[in-house]
């Protein structure tokens, strides 16, 4: 289509080649237009100079519609590419759509960039305050200034009408009372119930997750999100589990049939089909069941790229579901996405060899693909380089690599660090290092954890056993500010098919 022959086209045909410039209006004009200039012209000049200047027909025309319907789908490069020209332009709401993926990459130079590019639109959009507000409660080692920055944020885009501000003020008030010594994050959560406030409930049940106390209120995880379904569909999660913890199937075969007509309703989104079905295969929650969620994942996956992967974790736990051709096909739809636990999945299998024949070499470059992106893909790293699966021992690559996993909350990686400086092999001992990292170790509540804690403190002497206590208390005190506790926060905070922080 000719900028010429467009500009004579019909508006029922204007309005199928510009969709998304004529539905909008002028609301969303690029802000180097000023609003005068906007009124005096029409939907068709706006497009016209729109095409203009990107020398292209519509079908060139960056779309934020398109850009939203490809991210919910999976296809990130094609929501970015929207996005960013949309945002180059002026577009608010396609700044934090871009803001949105950088986060998601888990890059932390991406990262770094979306918070920048949240704050440019922050003073526009409360949709933006409310993603920089939750950015900032996540942020590793995160100011005091930055948390008060953050609850006036999430306040202030409550204010304005945007939700998902409760929950990341309940989680900012949880994970850092000391920023808050006048607020009980209980009472403030209670107050919010009192008051109707629609994420009251879900805040609930993070503070039940996070304290640890989900499995003594079941029945109260059930009463809310019950309430909550019709309006918050990672209740549908929330209730799953409840179901599988009760051992309660037929309860739970009736929420899959309310989700499955939500899916096909267009109201409950693939991902949040995925999150149930990776429920349904939990063995950790209860009795699985392992055949609706192959069911439910092969109805999404050609939609929803992730889903591959979801598949193949299935398979890898229940290898009666399928065989390995089936297994790689799954991984490399997933890696053909872009799927970075694709590349972990493939990884563990190398690194284990399980389904495949073992090898490191294979392991390590898949793992390499997934750094920054998955925190067990440095956990594994750490354990090739740690016990020599390369022909040798790395032991400053192992310690790089397990610390990085620890602090982001992979448990097992403490006690492999404990086992680094116990064992010497590769690198002398360090036994008070070897003490800080088995006490935190104790966290798995494992036999051989709990032993390897015992041995190594009874052979420190009063002197070193000070000088370790000492070390362990900056230890604990770096992973309070990278709490894994914000995966719950970002668990509950998905909407509209878009995870967000």
């Amino acid at each position: 289509m000719t900028l010429f022959s467009l500009l004579k086209t019909p508006r029922t045909l204007w309005e199928r080649a510009c969709p998304r410039l004529d539905q909008r209006g002028l609301s969303e004009v690029p802000s180097r237009l000023n609003r005068g200039q906007a009124r005096s012209h029409s939907g068709y000049v706006v497009c016209s100079l729109a095409l203009a200047v990107s020398l292209a027909g519509c079908a060139g025309l960056p779309d934020q519609r398109l850009a939203n319907e490809a991210l919910k789908r999976g296809d990130t490069a094609l929501a970015a590419q929207n996005y960013q020209q949309l945002a180059n332009l002026g577009y608010s709401e396609a700044q934090v759509g871009l803001a949105d993926l950088q986060v998601d990459s888990r890059d932390p130079a991406q990262i770094k960039k979306a918070e920048a590019t949240y704050r440019a639109a922050a003073s526009v959009s409360p949709r933006a305050q409310a993603r920089l507000g939750r950015l900032l409660v996540a942020k590793p080692g995160a100011s005091e200034a930055e948390h008060h920055e953050a609850e006036a944020l999430l306040k202030k885009a409550s204010a304005n009408g945007e939700g998902n501000t409760l929950i990341p003020l309940a989680m900012l008030y949880l994970q850092y009372p000391h920023s808050f010594p006048n607020v009980n994050a209980q009472q403030q959560i209670s107050q919010w119930r009192a008051q109707g406030k629609p994420e009251a409930g879900l805040a609930q049940v993070l503070l039940y997750r996070t304290q640890g106390t989900y499995d003594q209120h079941l029945d109260d995880v059930e009463k809310i999100c019950k309430a909550a379904l019709n309006t918050t569909d990672i209740c549908y999660v929330e209730l799953a589990t409840v179901y599988q913890k009760r051992g309660q199937p037929e309860q739970q075969a009736e929420l899959i049939k309310q989700m499955q007509a939500g899916h096909s309703r267009g109201v409950v989104s693939a991902q949040r089909v995925d999150s149930v079905a990776r429920v349904l295969g939990d063995a950790s929650l209860g009795k699985t069941d392992e055949k609706t969620a192959q069911s439910l994942l092969e109805g999404i996956a050609p939609g929803y790229p992730a889903s591959w992967v979801s598949l193949a974790q299935l398979l890898y736990d229940f290898p009666e579901l399928g065989d390995v051709d089936a297994m790689m096909k799954y991984l490399d739809n997933g890696r053909a996405a872009d799927q970075p636990r694709a590349e972990l999945l493939l990884g563990k299998l190398y690194f284990e060899g399980k389904m495949v024949p073992a090898d490191a070499k294979v392991a390590e470059e898949h793992f390499k693909k997934a750094v920054g992106r998955e925190v067990a893909a440095d956990y594994y790293l750490g354990q090739i380089y740690r016990r020599g699966y390369l022909g040798k021992v790395y032991p400053q690559k192992a310690l790089d690599h397990l610390l990085t996993a620890a602090r982001n909350g992979q448990n097992s990686a403490d006690f492999a660090i404990a086992q680094l400086f116990s064992q010497g092999k590769g690198t002398r001992p360090d036994p008070v290092n070897a003490y800080v990292f088995s006490q935190l170790a104790k966290a798995q509540n494992t036999p051989q954890a709990n032993e390897l804690a015992q041995t190594i403190e009874a052979q420190l002497p009063p002197d070193r056993l000070a000088e370790a206590q000492r070390l362990l208390k900056q230890e604990q005190a770096i992973r309070s500010a990278v709490s894994p506790d914000t995966l719950e926060l970002h668990a509950l905070q998905e909407e509209d098919g878009e995870e967000s922080l």
